[in-house]
């Protein structure tokens, strides 16, 4: 597709533009200029990348975590984190334990209901449980399971790695190019930013998180209903002398009240609220910050007073709480791949050669298939 006429040397020609340097623009990127899209272009609002979320996230990868769709790509991401880790020569999964914990009768009618039959968890008894956390107090424990398969992840060498492979392949990054124009342009659109530069495209793809629905809106389409949910975390410091070692699990309340894992000589902390607002930077507040502390404090021996550090994300999420991708017929071309929520990075490799595919009207890759990830499940059209 050419550039627009008029336009002089303001005006670029690509095969695909994507909107969003995070985790999930990078990975989609990489994925389809792998595929052989020419000149692909990653724009990003910030002069950085992956500045909202990719970098805030409690880096953990969870078989079993979330909906049946959002399993289906952790599943699938599993053996592609492997082979990424081989290609780059860096682990990004290391090993690391979830341990659901149940205080309450509600909490352990959950346990045995929802989160056993899962498959990857096995129930523990109280002692087994608090062996595994000696930091938690047996007497109000009622019930507890653990994914012996769960892992930390590494968000931020990930990303570098989808980036370094853009890169490799001929891709091009623009940073503090928020976009305020989106348009039909001849077959493609035309994406323009905020300093005045024009860009023509074949593909479009809004990987933007909880701005998506902006650039949507910019498109003249309607929008999916995407909710940007606050997510508070808090680096405590672990009192001298507490029960706490670096190899102990990722610990997490059933009801999801409360999470906490080592994190180098401190203990990380969220209070695991979903507090809804506006696109935007993401701030921790103080109360969600003391609210941390004394739930953990509530169920373990910890006496935690003080923190480090603390911050927010945004976790995006669709109505019906699974990830959305692809093009509306009555916008071909004009693609949306977001509402990945809190499971951003565990199912990245999976969700990216997922959307690719779907982007380029290709079938979905045989390995996701062998997982039960079919297009179907994620695509935009589902919610018409």
């Amino acid at each position: 597709m050419s550039g627009l006429r008029g336009q002089g040397d303001r005006a670029r020609s690509h095969g695909v533009a994507v909107l969003g340097g995070g985790i999930a623009g990078m990975s989609v990127a990489a994925e389809l200029a792998a595929s052989g899209v020419e000149r692909p272009v990653l724009l990003e609002a910030e002069p950085e990348l992956s500045r909202h979320t990719t970098g805030r996230s409690a880096a953990s990868y969870i078989p079993g975590h979330g909906p049946p769709p959002i399993r289906a790509l952790i599943a699938a991401s599993y053996d592609r984190f492997a082979a990424i880790a081989e290609d780059a020569g860096h682990p990004f999964l290391r090993p690391r334990p979830v341990l659901h914990v149940a205080h309450t009768a509600e909490e352990e009618r959950t346990l045995r209901e929802d989160v056993l039959p899962l498959g990857p968890v096995t129930e523990l008894t109280v002692d087994e449980a608090v062996g595994r956390w000696p930091a938690l107090r047996p007497e109000p424990l009622r019930a507890a399971a653990v994914v012996e398969d769960a892992m930390d992840a590494d968000p931020i060498g990930l990303h570098q790695y989808f980036r370094q492979r853009f890169r490799a392949l001929g891709g091009e990054i623009r940073t503090r190019a928020p976009v305020v124009g989106l348009g039909r342009a001849g077959s493609g659109y035309r994406v323009t930013t905020a300093d005045g530069t024009a860009l023509d495209a074949d593909l479009v793809v809004l990987a933007a998180g909880a701005w998506t629905d902006r650039l949507l809106a910019l498109a003249g389409a309607a929008p999916i209903g995407l909710t940007p949910y606050r997510r508070t975390i808090a680096i405590a410091r672990i009192p001298p002398g507490a029960p706490v070692r670096h190899d102990d699990p990722f610990v997490v309340s059933v009801a999801e009240r409360w999470y906490a894992k080592p994190e180098g000589q401190h203990l990380l902390v969220s209070p695991s609220e979903e507090t809804p607002q506006e696109p935007g930077d993401a701030r921790p507040d103080d109360l969600d910050v003391a609210l941390a502390l004394e739930r953990v404090a509530e169920v373990t021996t910890l006496a935690l007073r003080s923190v480090v550090t603390a911050w927010a994300g945004q976790r995006t999420f669709a109505p019906d709480r699974t990830l959305v991708v692809g093009d509306r017929p009555e916008h071909p071309g004009l693609h949306v791949f977001a509402g990945q929520g809190g499971s951003g990075i565990e199912t990245a490799p999976a969700a990216a050669a997922l959307a690719a595919a779907m982007i380029l009207g290709e079938q979905t890759p045989a390995d996701l298939r062998r997982h039960d990830v079919e297009a179907a499940r994620y695509s935009i059209r589902r919610i018409l």
